[in-house]
């Protein structure tokens, strides 16, 4: 095994630009007037334009790192597809109902909420967060189109299970989820298609110009850092759009912080431990874990906003989503490399 190569300073310092992006975004949400507004005069699929863009933005450099002629090796380990697929569409879903109720008996609408976030698994930041910690870069790209295939087909079904079906099993008040297949298969096709399709076509097109060597050593780190940018400015958006709203109901963001802080953290630790049981290397357990634990907040919120209104409890739910998933994943980041460096200094 291979030396893992160190961080660059923008990279260790990662955690505070984020701290910085959302605190940005937080005070110009609330001091900056007709902020809000401005931002969402444009939409796509129900999301801002700028957010749209940040996303966009974002993804297209990590996904022009993709090996494409690698692929292959990914989709034939079945054991990593199989266990992406029972952690995202079976734990996930399950461990998200549970902690809702089990910590949010007396506040519905916010219950509801997270229990749609648990059911929108991770297109985007995910990609971030797994190249950040030195995982399987084309088995991510892999497990993320896995997964918006399953979103396409099981959102709205499970939604359906979560909210109405279970609950009425088991004698707890129900609620419903008017949510279509197709608008779902948008998100999917704007967030992750439009990025994937233009990070395929930039390697073919690249290396048939100028070789392998040239386009992974001399164009991709001048994208490279576009991906920061675009995280950075994503937050900055979202926050600033939420802004007011959180800082408003500071107690309420507490009790909705509660079970995401355990999901995250369970779902992360649960995934890393199973794919190490099941022998896969640090690389494929690294994106397992990832995949697992992050969520798609673009479509909680698009969803939420859509069906109870962006004034409700539930889209406060899923605003809340990534103000604490973001700091959680990125800690987590630097957990998966610190079990790598432990695995270095192990392996004789």
């Amino acid at each position: 095994m291979t030396t893992p190569a160190k961080l660059s300073t923008v990279d260790r310092l990662l955690p505070a630009w984020i701290a910085v992006a959302m605190a940005a975004g937080l005070l110009a949400g609330r001091w900056v007037p007709g902020l809000g507004a401005a931002l969402t005069a444009v939409q796509v699929d129900g999301i801002s334009l700028p957010i749209a863009l940040g996303l966009l933005v974002m993804m297209y450099p990590v996904l022009a790192k993709v090996r494409y002629d690698r692929l292959g090796t990914v989709t034939r380990d079945r054991r990593l597809l199989w266990s992406s697929l029972v952690l995202n569409w079976l734990v996930g879903p399950a461990l998200m109902f549970a902690l809702a109720w089990l910590l949010l008996p007396d506040l519905p609408e916010y219950r509801t909420g997270l229990i749609i976030v648990g059911l929108a698994r991770c297109i985007a930041m995910v990609i971030i967060w797994n190249d950040l910690a030195c995982g399987d870069r084309e088995a991510a790209a892999v497990l993320v189109a896995l997964n918006s295939v399953f979103q396409v087909v099981a959102f709205g079904l499970l939604g359906w299970f979560y909210l109405s079906v279970l609950p009425g099993w088991l004698g707890l008040p129900q609620a419903d989820l008017a949510v279509s297949g197709w608008q779902i298969a948008k998100s999917v096709l704007i967030f992750l298609g439009i990025p994937l399709v233009a990070g395929y076509l930039t390697r073919r097109l690249g290396e048939r110009a100028k070789g392998r060597a040239w386009y992974e050593s001399v164009f991709l780190p001048k994208i490279g850092p576009a991906a920061l940018y675009g995280l950075l400015f994503t937050i900055v958006v979202l926050f600033a759009l939420q802004g007011d709203r959180i800082t408003a109901r500071p107690l309420d963001v507490v009790r909705i912080a509660v079970p995401l802080l355990a999901y995250f953290g369970l779902m992360w630790a649960g995934a890393y431990t199973f794919g190490k049981a099941v022998g896969l290397s640090y690389e494929r357990t690294t994106t397992l874990a990832f995949t697992a634990a992050g969520n798609n907040f673009e479509l909680a919120i698009a969803v939420a906003i859509a069906t109870f209104g962006a004034a409700s409890g539930q889209a406060l739910a899923g605003v809340v989503g990534p103000l604490i998933e973001v700091p959680v994943l990125v800690a987590l980041v630097y957990v998966a490399l610190s079990l790598r460096r432990r695995l270095v200094e192990v392996t004789p």
